[in-house]
């Protein structure tokens, strides 16, 4: 009986101290990492601003330079005709295409959440498209290869981390993200030395490229004084001031000179 009795308590002992039945468990806590939820700034839509414009180009207008495809059939069958490095490619009209428009300043002690749609920059041709690509911080990049020839896609950044990745014909995308705010970061391919894009990266979801005619469109600001700067991957960078009120849209203007 005394056998029994204490085979009985042993077994009980050893359930409570197991956890038995599960009445009893913890619950998981509400964060495994226990690093607080980023609090995100949201814009009222109701006051949201825009900033819409244009940069321009001044002086004499660069002749365009021939890339020489030959040592890669595939990329040179691709084209119709001639392939020519528009670094600065400026319209008729003196437009600038190919600038980078961001918010530098203004939105100090906010932060956003990274977009869930992915930037893609494709690689037709032995062509980077596009040439200029903008990209909040925490957002996929997603680099594709329409080619029937491999590629290697190598960011050159200064503070984010660099990488290198080879991407065969027919391979899926290379979707990489970029933790740190940086301005025209190069992407070549060691495989064809005449590809070139740039990625500039933001903290937040205020910029824009200009398009063919040197027309670009920041929407969704929050009011408020601001520093926009234009960046040119070979021109530089101009700044201008610009305030928005409620609801406001505001068209600004900006030059380059070569």
């Amino acid at each position: 009986m005394r056998k029994i009795l204490f085979s009985v308590l042993l077994a009980a002992l050893l359930t409570l101290a197991c956890g038995g039945g599960g009445e009893t468990a913890a619950e998981a806590p509400a964060s495994t990492t226990g690093e607080a939820p980023q609090d995100y700034f949201q814009v009222d839509p109701s006051t949201a601003a825009t900033v819409t414009g244009k940069v321009n180009f001044q002086g004499e207008k660069p002749k365009p330079v021939r890339l020489n495809l030959s040592a890669e059939p595939t990329c040179r069958d691709f084209h119709d005709g001639p392939v020519f490095a528009n670094v600065i490619a400026v319209n008729d009209n003196d437009a600038l295409a190919n600038a980078y428009v961001y918010v530098k300043s203004g939105l100090e002690g906010k932060s956003f959440a990274p977009p869930k749609d992915k930037v893609v920059i494709d690689q037709q041709g032995c062509i980077y498209v596009p040439r200029i690509a903008g990209i909040q911080v925490g957002q996929t990049l997603s680099v594709l290869n329409s080619d029937a020839t491999s590629h290697n896609v190598h960011p050159l950044p200064r503070t984010n981390v660099e990488w290198n990745k080879s991407q065969a014909a027919g391979a899926g995308p290379i979707e990489q993200t970029f933790k740190k705010p940086e301005l025209m970061i190069p992407v070549k391919c060691n495989l064809h030395p005449w590809m070139r894009a740039y990625v500039n990266v933001s903290d937040h979801p205020f910029f824009a490229v200009t398009g063919a005619d040197g027309t670009f469109e920041i929407a969704g600001l929050p009011p408020g004084d601001y520093t926009l700067e234009a960046v040119h991957e070979r021109l530089g960078n101009q700044e201008i001031q610009v305030t928005v009120g409620d609801g406001e849209s505001k068209a600004i203007e900006l030059t380059f000179s070569n």
